[in-house]
């Protein structure tokens, strides 16, 4: 019994350690655990994206579809700018950025790693402006800048494989990997539904204001935004029982970054 004990302890000071030494730090300087390569978890989203957009044509040629495509070609731009200014262009070195509308009632956007985005045409009711629209792009594209679909994949594969790497589970054990980046990026009939943590949300609030400020729209309409995702939202949890933000808690912590962002979209004009 204490030699299962002991072997127990090993393996987990082993898994500690390899959580310790594969950790590094996002766009926002938090550390967060990093198992997955870039170049593995690109290509899974790429073939997600393709099969995604097969079982829901893209909207084109209509107004809607031309906002969608102006607006997230200028949030682009800014992001790209932004990470430049910082010294972290690197971040977005192998996206190969693609966006498309999709009819689809949620009030939803996603993207995924290697700049895949969709906006689903629920939301748009709610982006009556650009401004209003950048916000919802820019955080979007936070979320994959920030690689936190990387890091939730990152945390199954330690807590299921003990920290094996994404790509030697890939050439090992493909299905098991499929599995893995459906689960942590919502993969299938919950693509882009699956909730981010309270601190990562925060993040894409913050970096998504800047990057929206580059590309030359006004953050102030965050404040607008979340205002009306509030009025229509008479069915949220306490936010004690929810892994977002409460609306009251996330339109505070706009007002707080938004000096900075404002700022940069200053400079901008």
């Amino acid at each position: 019994m204490k030699k299962l004990h002991f072997f127990a302890a090993i393996i987990g000071i082993i898994v500690m350690s390899m959580a310790f030494y594969s950790c590094e730090k996002n766009a926002s300087g938090r550390n967060t655990l990093s198992l997955v390569d870039d170049g593995t978890v690109m290509t899974m989203a790429q073939e997600q994206y393709t099969a995604f957009l097969n079982e829901n044509p893209p909207v084109t040629g209509t107004p809607e579809a031309d906002k969608v495509a102006r607006v997230s070609t200028r949030v682009i731009g800014g992001v790209q700018q932004y990470l430049s200014d910082i010294g972290q262009s690197g971040l977005v070195s192998g996206y190969q950025w693609e966006f498309n509308l999709i009819n689809n009632e949620q009030a939803n956007a996603w993207c995924m790693p290697g700049g895949k985005i969709v906006v689903y045409s629920g939301i748009l009711p709610l982006t009556a402006t650009d401004d209003e629209l950048a916000v919802v792009v820019g955080h979007e594209i936070a979320h994959a800048v920030l690689k936190h679909g990387n890091e939730r994949l990152s945390q199954q594969l330690l807590a299921s494989y003990g920290g094996a790497a994404l790509s030697t589970l890939m050439s090992q054990n493909p299905s098991d990997a499929q599995q893995l980046f459906a689960a942590a990026f919502g993969v299938g009939s919950t693509l882009g539904t699956l909730a981010f943590s309270r601190k990562q949300e925060t993040e894409s609030d913050e970096a998504g204001l800047y990057y929206m400020a580059y590309a030359k729209y006004n953050p102030n309409a965050a404040v607008t935004f979340w205002e009306k995702m509030q009025q229509q939202s008479t069915a949220n949890p306490p936010e004690i029982l929810s892994t977002h933000p409460s609306d009251d808690t996330r339109i505070a912590d706009i007002k707080t970054f938004l000096p900075k962002a404002m700022e940069y979209y200053n400079k901008q004009q």
